[in-house]
């Protein structure tokens, strides 16, 4: 009988300024309330930047709860927003920025900023991080080795962020591409087991910045300090159904591969012999970051360019089988049928801007961000 993993979501939010739209560094008052509230305490954070903060859920088993509790998170952010006279958003990166972001100030974040220098004038973006369940690390490692291929599908369908200094950057993630410039980053390598994990890792301690495994930037990893496997590819979502559909994706795609039950491991991977290597992947991750779903993707099982639309819906007939034995087929259909037909967030921003400039921006912000569904 197959078994129903747990999962986890993180999600990045930034405070903005209502005019402009860059960063707004108010994050400090939010998370002061948000952290003295009982129901959010344990799952509000600081993060990297003064004008963010995050929102590391509870564990899950059932989407629907993830998905109240994500709503319930932004509608409480959205009256700190409104409190601050700020807009707050869901966004991989904002539309406009300063020429160096405010640091919060905390000695690791300081020492990051010391390490990376002129990196961090760029790296004023959001992430949604989406954990699931593993027994152990072989197990994570078997999973992440998998998911490296369908990392490029993920970006495709995730990318949020076309909008950068007041431009049209002609990506849909222009997250993923500055993500680009640090020690670690797009696709990992491939592992023998944990041990070899573990290992590597500690190798990279201390070598061009990478002052702990929590600086691993790789687009997928085991986590740090949690029995997980974690995507990392995603740009934070205009709305939580969409991360949530990002969740239980990756829920069924680890379980194909972990679960013996399913008998699902060969299917969801390429063959030796199509198996694609490092270069073909990067290469494709940039791909997605620019094309998202209008385009091509890499197939992660072909392992070859095919239209994106195809692509997406031959994949959740691969990971039926797993969806099915956790219940989120149908959930997955509809939120795949949805993003199709609404597009990526980058082509709701993309379309606002063209439309009416920052002022459409901060309209879809307004709309979507606290959306029940």
């Amino acid at each position: 009988m197959a078994v129903v993993s747990t999962f986890g979501i993180e999600e990045e939010f930034v405070f903005l300024d209502p005019e402009t739209l860059r960063p707004r560094d108010v994050a400090g008052g939010a998370f002061d309330h948000l952290s003295a509230r009982p129901e959010w305490a344990r799952i509000t954070h600081r993060e990297f930047l003064a004008s963010q903060v995050e929102h590391a859920s509870a564990v899950f088993t059932r989407p629907d709860e993830a998905l109240a509790s994500l709503v319930g998170f932004r509608r409480a952010l959205a009256e700190e927003a409104k409190r601050a006279g700020v807009v707050v958003a869901s966004v991989g990166s904002p539309p406009d920025a300063n020429a160096f972001p405010t640091i919060t100030d905390l000695p690791r974040y300081l020492r990051i900023v010391d390490d990376m220098g002129g990196v961090i004038a760029d790296h004023q973006i959001q992430g949604l991080h989406v954990h699931v369940g593993v027994a152990d690390h072989d197990d994570g490692v078997r999973a992440l080795n998998v998911t490296r291929t369908w990392l490029p599908l993920f970006s495709a369908m995730t990318g949020n962020s076309p909008i950068w200094r007041g431009h049209d950057t002609g990506f849909e993630s222009w997250r993923n591409v500055s993500q680009r410039r640090w020690t670690t980053t797009g696709c990992p390598p491939v592992f023998r087991d944990g041990a070899d994990y573990d290992r590597r890792l500690r190798r990279l301690i201390g070598v061009g910045g990478m002052k702990d495994q929590a600086i691993i930037m790789w687009n997928a990893r085991l986590s740090s300090h949690l029995p997980t496997v974690e995507l990392r590819v995603a740009d934070a979502q205009l709305e939580a159904w969409s991360s949530v559909l990002v969740a239980v994706l990756f829920r069924a795609l680890v379980a194909c591969v972990v679960d013996e039950s399913l008998g699902l491991a060969a299917a969801v991977q390429p063959s030796a012999e199509a198996a694609p290597g490092p270069e073909l992947l990067n290469a494709s991750l940039m791909h997605s970051a620019h094309s998202g779903l209008s385009g091509t993707v890499l197939d992660p099982v072909l392992a070859e360019l095919r239209p994106a639309e195809e692509t997406v819906e031959r994949c959740i007939r691969v990971l039926q089988p797993a969806l099915e034995a956790a219940g989120d087929l149908e959930l997955v259909r509809l939120g795949v049928e949805r993003l199709l037909a609404d597009g990526t967030g980058a082509a709701r921003q993309r379309a606002a801007f063209t439309a009416d400039g920052m002022a459409g921006l901060r309209e879809l912000y307004g709309s979507t961000f606290a959306a029940a569904g």
